[in-house]
């Protein structure tokens, strides 16, 4: 599939439609689209019809009915889509965060510590962390590397949070041998 240019609208509705989709399994309805990115349900409505047109989204009808993401929405937002996914735990503020799970750690100026920072790539919504925030990531599956981080900075339309890290070590806990 060739590249698809979508507005920073269009990818912020895609991005909302997929981490809902990603809690709940079902059709999200427009509604609760439009309530995660702030926007009038009528405006969401209108998107979708585009998103339906690039074959991004599909439509349910019905009582139950709402939309889903197509397999193109995640390759258009680069977005790996896992059977089965690896839990890596993210706790804000000290608090497991529930329905968000780690897809991936940038780590950037490893060799200057206080320099350092992480780019946490998440699957779900990061809307409600902000600058200062403390936050932990980990254990990841393999090498039990554990970030303990203040967030620095986030991009809510690719999921990432931004970490100025604190404190990192591995292996962190038991080994699961």
């Amino acid at each position: 599939m060739s590249s698809i240019e979508l507005t920073s609208s269009q990818k912020s509705i895609l991005s909302a439609l997929i981490n809902l989709y990603g809690e709940e399994e079902d059709a999200v309805k427009g509604e609760a689209i439009a309530e995660e990115v702030d926007r009038n349900p009528g405006t969401i409505r209108n998107q979708m019809q585009s998103l339906k047109a690039l074959q991004l989204v599909e439509g349910v009808p019905g009582p139950k009915g709402g939309y889903k993401p197509t397999s193109n929405a995640y390759e258009a937002l680069d977005i790996q889509r896992m059977d089965e996914p690896a839990h890596v735990p993210i706790t804000h503020e000290g608090e497991t965060v529930e329905g968000v799970n780690v897809d991936g750690i940038d780590l950037s100026s490893v060799h200057h510590p206080e320099l350092c920072r992480a780019e946490i790539h998440v699957q779900g919504s990061v809307r409600d962390f902000h600058e200062g925030d403390s936050v932990t990531v980990g254990p990841t599956p393999l090498s039990k590397l554990l970030i303990d981080g203040t967030v620095d900075g986030k991009d809510d339309t690719a999921n990432v949070l931004i970490l100025r890290i604190d404190d990192m070590h591995a292996p962190a806990g038991e080994s699961a041998h």
